[in-house]
């Protein structure tokens, strides 16, 4: 148990199959994950008036810690997770399904901001990601990580794994956490998570990248990424093996880098050489929608 430890946004997916007139009304991209801004504040309520919405345990990072319990099946509780959630409902049902999911979930829980929510706006089989962190976002490193108890936890596990979405939220806990893992020679895994991350939180991103030993990424993030870097490529490969080379500083470990692309080719480096994996075909119509096709990707 706790072997495996994950820190990020909590959040109540709201998933609802929408139209292109809800997406331009929005000014939203089919496939695209932003943070909610002023203009999108009624979009969450229209949403659940208008649509047959689902409600489901989400946000990246917890994702994929549940993703890699359900595969790992016995014993439970390998996963450690902790987050900020709101003294409401929907953080009732967050702690109800992270218990249900057998993950061993240690919330911050704060009143002054609701449980945050995500609006998953599915369009055929791409899906429109609209996240209001709300009280995800008011994680404290001194309120939370830093307690006794909870810092065991982190010295208990083996792997780590935070999403790039957190980098917005809690720099300092980040480096806490991925600086334990290189001082241990532990793995300690990042997710570039949205293009967003890469062009307007790159100084965040690049103070923890010395201390990243997995990078995850698909090619739309992979790209704005080698943009916002300078590498002057659009190649895949040669993005991975850029990724790959940057500055690190547990020399034990080689950095590995894994950019999904959708049903094209994984590009994955180690060692030297950059190796592809082939996407097993799917049927279009067996696809019931893509959100967290990446999270369940890094969980297993």
């Amino acid at each position: 148990p706790n072997s495996l430890f994950g820190m990020g946004n909590p959040l109540l997916d709201i998933c609802a199959v929408v139209d292109k007139d809800f997406l331009d009304k929005y000014t939203l991209k089919p496939n695209d994950q932003i943070l909610a801004e002023d203009k999108h504040k009624a979009l969450f309520d229209e949403l659940v008036k208008k649509f047959n919405v689902e409600y489901h345990a989400g946000g990246a990072t917890q994702n994929s810690i549940k993703i890699a319990q359900w595969m790992i099946q016995e014993p439970h509780n390998v996963g450690t997770f902790f987050g900020c959630i709101g003294k409401d409902k929907f953080g009732e049902i967050l702690k109800q399904k992270s218990v249900e999911a057998h993950i061993d979930a240690h919330y911050y829980e704060q009143d002054e901001e609701p449980t945050g929510t995500c609006a998953a706006c599915i369009t055929g089989d791409n899906r429109s990601l609209v996240a209001n962190l709300a009280a995800a976002n008011c994680y404290k490193k001194d309120k939370h990580l830093d307690l006794e108890e909870n810092w065991k936890l982190v010295e208990k596990a083996k792997v780590y794994y935070i999403a790039g979405f957190f980098l917005t939220v809690s720099l300092e806990s980040i480096l806490k956490v991925a600086k334990h893992a290189s001082e241990n020679n532990k793995l300690f895994c990042l997710n570039l998570s949205a293009p967003f991350i890469c062009q307007f939180f790159k100084d965040n991103l690049m103070q923890v990248m010395p201390y990243v030993d997995v990078l995850f990424g698909n090619e739309t993030e992979a790209g704005a990424f080698a943009k916002e870097q300078d590498f002057e490529t659009k190649d895949i490969k040669e993005i991975a093996k850029k990724a790959q080379a940057l500055p690190k500083v547990n020399t034990k470990r080689q950095r590995i880098v894994v950019f999904t692309q959708g049903k094209d080719e994984t590009t994955m480096t180690q060692s030297d050489k950059v190796e592809t994996f082939p996407v097993l075909k799917i049927d279009p119509k067996d696809i019931v929608d893509t959100n967290g096709a990446g999270d369940a990707f890094v969980g297993g």
